[in-house]
């Protein structure tokens, strides 16, 4: 697989109604072919891990590229260096969602836990929002190396502290995380669902519900789970 042959692939598989709809709403210089997510993975998938492959996509002004440079990434091969220069280049937030979430490649690196801390802790504001998107899918490990509840509870206390301040896309990853680590324990659930009732529903777009975490670690999947 190479550059040009992902090339074919988007130019055969593009939509033009997606293209009208980033035309409209996007704020960057990316152009894209108007194709979903959902197509996206599913490719993703068919081509497997390919660090050199994402590195070459990765240079490339096309979202789709960019997006499928960040999903055959290999965490094997990834370093904190390189991902210290992506996370400069996310477009404005346009790629920060599957950069750092979404069972990113990036989280499932030895050194995920180590990065979330630095990114949360940060003074630039998208390294603060992938950093939460990191601690979501930390929170999501069955791993025996998983940190240990009070690791998470430190992390709830911080979040109760500093969202009133915080921006919505930087509060939705806040949210996100709050949400994953209430699914871990009982103790974790009662502690992220004070700051999601203190945050409250998140009105993030004008075509979708606001985001509402109570609703979440409250609902059946929660009860059935954590046996509340």
């Amino acid at each position: 697989m190479n550059k040009s042959a992902v090339l074919t692939y988007l130019k055969q598989n593009q939509d033009p109604r997606g293209i009208e709809h980033w035309k409209k709403l996007n704020k960057t210089e990316l152009q894209s072919y108007g194709i979903g997510l959902t197509k996206l993975r599913k490719y993703a998938k068919s081509i497997g891990r390919d660090p050199k492959l994402a590195q070459s996509l990765w240079k490339s002004n096309v979202y789709e590229m960019k997006i499928l440079a960040i999903l055959v990434d290999d965490p094997k091969t990834m370093t904190i260096e390189q991902a210290e220069s992506q996370v400069d280049h996310l477009e404005g937030g346009y790629l920060a969602h599957v950069f750092s979430s979404c069972d990113a490649p990036l989280a499932k690196t030895p050194f995920v836990v180590e990065l979330a801390d630095q990114w949360i802790t940060s003074k630039d504001t998208m390294r603060r929002r992938c950093g939460y998107g990191l601690l979501y899918e930390i929170s999501k490990s069955k791993k025996k190396t998983a940190p240990e509840e009070e690791y998470f509870l430190a992390h709830v206390a911080k979040i109760d502290k500093t969202h009133k301040k915080a921006s919505i896309p930087l509060l939705m990853a806040m949210a996100c995380a709050l949400m994953g680590i209430g699914m871990r324990t009982k103790k974790l659930n009662k502690e992220a669902l004070k700051v999601a009732r203190a945050i409250g529903p998140i009105t993030h777009s004008e075509t979708c519900d606001p985001y509402d975490v109570v609703k979440h670690l409250t609902g059946d999947h929660a009860k059935q789970k954590l046996g509340l």
